[in-house]
């Protein structure tokens, strides 16, 4: 048998690395060569199934053609999805359209069985939205000031009524209240879907509550919107402050955007990220996002990163703040 020298080996390995190299960035590059999968933690017509459905064949576009999947997983606020993905391999082919009360509130308030800060990555952010306080239309106090005023003179007599105890509308209410120092008695309901009947008939003085459930009554003078939680006035809601302009600085937004699995590869992030940026641009998307007032998040993957990790310790400290301990 013919001896091979050492010099003969080291070029044979030499070539065989440089050509799985040049094979590997190629598989990285042609990211995605197959359908994805995108498991929304929620049910279908919930906003975030809205917004991947909306949003997914403008994405395909921009990621060769593969279509997005969209697999609804809806129960214990948003924790069964997120279970679902974590059997998925961290490939980039199944992803996560999450929430914000989903990935940074109910995990500091309710007891989970992984830290999801760690199974998880942000992707790309793609909508907004926040919320509105509303009164009882014969209620005296029109305006934040006033009813902050009267609060303070009236400790515990306005009730303010949300979607439950723990949510994201209870703790923007209650970090409201941390900043301005007025007082409410909270009413929690199991949902928003009776608020509007209890605010229009005096059941309850006060509700904030998602701008969709109450536009409507707001439209009609039933309600009547005292301010929203955004950074600057809506479109369908122009003569309604935003609460900043009382307690500068102050938002409460909810957040959609796609996560994946930690380890999911490099190439993928970057491929989700783009193409979820040239999806809301289109006009189409826009147009229908403005119906549902949401506002387009593009960005970087870091910038939705900061976000999730401000708004999880933000919230987190709210509740832990009300000792109320995890459920």
């Amino acid at each position: 048998m013919k001896r091979i020298d050492r010099s003969t080996i080291t070029a044979w390995i030499g070539a065989a690395l440089v050509s799985a190299a040049v094979a590997g960035g190629a598989a990285a590059q042609s990211y995605p060569v197959k359908p994805i999968r995108v498991i929304t933690p929620f049910g279908a017509g919930d906003s975030a199934d809205t917004i991947a459905r909306l949003i997914a064949p403008r994405m395909s576009v921009h990621l060769g053609g593969q279509p997005l999947i969209i697999d609804n997983r809806p129960g214990a606020s948003g924790l069964v999805g997120l279970q679902v993905a974590l059997q998925a391999e961290a490939d980039g082919y199944t992803l996560v359209l999450g929430q914000m009360g989903g990935m940074a509130v109910a995990p500091n308030v309710n007891k989970q069985p992984f830290d999801v800060r760690k199974e998880f990555v942000a992707i790309a952010a793609t909508f907004s939205n926040y919320l509105v306080l509303a009164s009882y239309a014969g209620l005296p106090q029109k305006t934040f000031p006033e009813v902050v005023a009267f609060a303070k003179a009236n400790p515990g007599k306005l009730r303010m009524a949300t979607n439950g105890e723990g949510g994201f509308p209870h703790l923007a209410m209650e970090l409201l209240k941390e900043r301005t120092g007025f007082d409410f008695l909270h009413i929690p309901y199991k949902g928003s879907s009776q608020i509007p009947t209890d605010l229009i008939s005096g059941r309850i003085e006060l509700a904030i509550a998602g701008y969709s459930s109450l536009l409507p009554h707001i439209q009609s003078g039933k309600v009547h919107a005292i301010a929203t939680t955004g950074a600057k006035r809506p479109p369908n809601l122009p003569n309604v402050p935003t609460l900043s302009e009382h307690s500068p600085g102050f938002t409460a937004l909810g957040w959609f955007g796609f996560f994946g699995r930690r380890g999911v590869p490099e190439p993928a992030i970057v491929s989700v990220n783009r193409a979820v940026n040239a999806a809301l641009t289109v006009p189409e998307v826009l147009e229908r996002a403005r119906a549902m007032d949401l506002d387009p998040e593009p960005g970087t993957t870091k910038a939705f990163q900061a976000m999730w990790a401000e708004d999880y310790e933000r919230w987190g400290r709210v509740y832990r703040g009300l000792k109320l301990g995890p459920r």
